[in-house]
């Protein structure tokens, strides 16, 4: 892999950005990414970077909104996912790598939406209120937490994105933010801010590896993008799959069997996994002969990932250099952002 200057800087673009539908997505920078990620995300943002002007967030400021005791575990993990990006292919010649505290308009933005939402309108979100059962916060809640629709918002406009990729129990997110689109264009009375819609990806929220909960960084059920291939065995061979397939001629659940679930979430095969569906169902297929088959598939999924990322991970500065180069474009594009919706509004100005 060539790591020279050349390779590493951003080509001027043929065609003007805004030529091209804009996709603003990110990542919360509390640990390396995981299959869910991949499955959920990442995928989607390598195929559409030919055809957007995607910006990837390293969110480190929305990190910080329930890890601010740990802000060396939320630093650390900047590179950490930036290195998960290039792995999947992530080309910086065509995304834009960011990161979200080095954006000021971002954090200008938030506390000037802030006054055009209310607490209760917040505290209803579904998604945030299932983030904050999920937590145990009660009403202990971080205020940077229950107020990051607000922070979202900020983060969604200030890119111009009209394409969001989240999974489903986000799309509340992209509702709010439009919410506050349309607020902010009223008041100012002509269309400032564009609104956006959620890219939702065919394949749900990937289980962990254990079946008792979604794919976790903080759950330990996680099997990262970096996962040796003695770790892609030994988590396949723990899944869990039907309690009451005992015996191999035993007719088998397919439904809430986590092998089936990645089996469908990374088997090219879709005939053939139909067909171990129909054979699982009526007995005769074996768990083993099943985790067989999709360990094989992810040791081939991961191992060019794993490399890759080793790759990048042995030459720190490119990759720093390469998420500044970014942050320096991003810092641009967000700034004219602000100044165009307080303008708009018609803030005091110096």
């Amino acid at each position: 892999m060539d790591f020279s200057p050349r390779t590493l800087a951003r080509p001027a673009d043929d065609a003007p950005a805004a030529a091209k539908p804009v996709i603003l997505t990110g990542d919360r920078t509390t640990g390396p990414l995981h299959l869910g990620h991949y499955a959920g995300s990442l995928k989607s943002r390598v195929a559409l970077q030919d055809s957007h002007d995607q910006f990837l967030l390293l969110a480190d400021a929305q990190a910080l909104t329930d890890n601010a005791q740990d802000i060396a575990k939320v630093r650390r993990n900047v590179i950490e996912v930036a290195l998960d990006y290039l792995a999947v292919g992530i080309d910086p010649a065509k995304s834009t790598i960011c990161l979200q505290s080095h954006l000021p308009a971002l954090a200008e933005l938030s506390m000037l939406y802030l006054n055009f939402v209310t607490v209760a309108r917040l505290e209803r979100n579904p998604t945030i209120k299932e983030e904050i059962r999920a937590r145990g916060f009660g009403r202990d809640i971080p205020a940077g937490f229950l107020c990051y629709p607000a922070a979202q918002a900020a983060d969604i406009t200030a890119f111009g994105a009209t394409v969001v990729p989240v999974g489903a129990d986000q799309a509340p997110m992209i509702e709010q933010t439009n919410e506050i689109v349309r607020r902010i264009n009223a008041l100012a009375g002509r269309p400032v801010l564009r609104e956006a819609s959620a890219l939702i990806p065919a394949t749900g929220r990937l289980p962990g590896v254990d079946g008792r909960a979604k794919m976790s960084k903080s759950g330990g059920n996680a099997l990262s993008l970096s996962a040796s291939p003695d770790d892609i065995r030994a988590a396949v061979r723990a899944m869990y799959t039907d309690p009451e397939h005992l015996r191999i001629t035993d007719a088998g659940r397919v439904e809430g069997n986590v092998v089936f679930t990645y089996l469908d979430a990374f088997d090219p095969d879709t005939e053939m996994v139909a067909d171990l569906k129909d054979h699982y169902r009526r007995g005769g297929l074996g768990d083993g002969a099943l985790k067989k088959r999709l360990e094989a598939i992810l040791q081939e999924l991961l191992a060019p990932i794993r490399a890759r990322r080793a790759d990048f991970a042995a030459h720190p500065d490119h990759v720093l250099g390469l998420v500044r180069e970014g942050t320096e474009r991003a810092r641009e594009v967000t700034a004219d952002t602000l100044e165009e919706v307080t303008r708009a509004l018609g803030l005091f100005r110096l």
